[in-house]
C-alpha cells in the first residue's frame, strides 16, 4: 500500500460538521479519516442501526443485574455478622431464618441471572 503524504484541508460550517459527524457516527468506519476517504471515492459505506428498545431493554437488564449483586452482597454481610454473634441467645433462631432464606433466594437469583444473560446474549447478536 502506498504511503498517504499529500494532505487536503477543507473547513465546514457547524451545521455541516454536525451532518458529517452524524453519518460518521452511524458507519462502521474506524475513523472520521477513513469515513470521510469512503464518502469522497464514492465507496460502499456500511451503517449500523441500534434498535432503541432493545438498549433500553438491556440498560434495564444492566441495572437489574446490579441490584441482585447487592442484594447477594448484604445477605452475606448478615450471614457474617450473624456468625459473629453465634453462642448468644437468639443466635440459632435466626441462623435457621438466614438458611431458609438463603435456599429459597439463591435459586431464585441464580435462575434469574441465566435468563438475565440469555437475553442479553440473544439481543447483543448481529
Amino acid at each position: 500500500m502506498e504511503n498517504r503524504i499529500r494532505r487536503v484541508t477543507i473547513r465546514f460550517n457547524s451545521n455541516e460538521y454536525k451532518i458529517i459527524e452524524k453519518g460518521f457516527r452511524k458507519s462502521t468506519s474506524q475513523n472520521m479519516t477513513e469515513y470521510m476517504r469512503e464518502l469522497l471515492f464514492g465507496k460502499t459505506l456500511t451503517f449500523t442501526y441500534r434498535n432503541r428498545s432493545i438498549d433500553d431493554s438491556q440498560e434495564e437488564l444492566i441495572r437489574i443485574r446490579r441490584e441482585i449483586n447487592y442484594i447477594g452482597n448484604n445477605f452475606n454481610q448478615a450471614v457474617h455478622k450473624l456468625n459473629s454473634v453465634m453462642g448468644m441467645p437468639d443466635a440459632e433462631v435466626w441462623e435457621g431464618v438466614m438458611v431458609v432464606l438463603r435456599d429459597q433466594v439463591e435459586p431464585m437469583i441464580r435462575e434469574t441471572k441465566e435468563r438475565m444473560d440469555f437475553l442479553s446474549e440473544t439481543w447483543s447478536q448481529k
